[in-house]
């Protein structure tokens, strides 16, 4: 009988030993987790009418982006979306 990883209804059938520690609480390994997590992510994202938009800037710009959006007392992405909008509108 062969075992797929993503089984989640047959723990661990090949597994004899008792493994001290806490029992894990989800049967998938850690990489296909956060796979399974993303996507659920991605999916209310586009649920919420929500888009993607990535690019990289030089620590320096990071720096300050990050600090002036402590000081607003908001997220980095909500300052950010905050900005873009107040440019847009002008």
């Amino acid at each position: 009988m062969a075992k797929s990883s993503s089984d989640r209804t047959t723990p661990d059938l090949f597994a004899q030993e008792k493994r001290p520690g806490r029992p894990r609480t989800n049967l998938l390994p850690r990489q296909e987790q956060l796979k399974f997590n993303k996507r659920n992510q991605v999916k209310r994202d586009r649920e919420k009418g929500l888009k993607r938009i990535e690019f990289k800037v030089p620590a320096e710009l990071y720096q300050q982006l990050s600090e002036a959006a402590e000081q607003a007392h908001l997220t980095r992405s909500a300052y950010l979306e905050q900005v873009l909008t107040n440019v847009l509108i002008k």
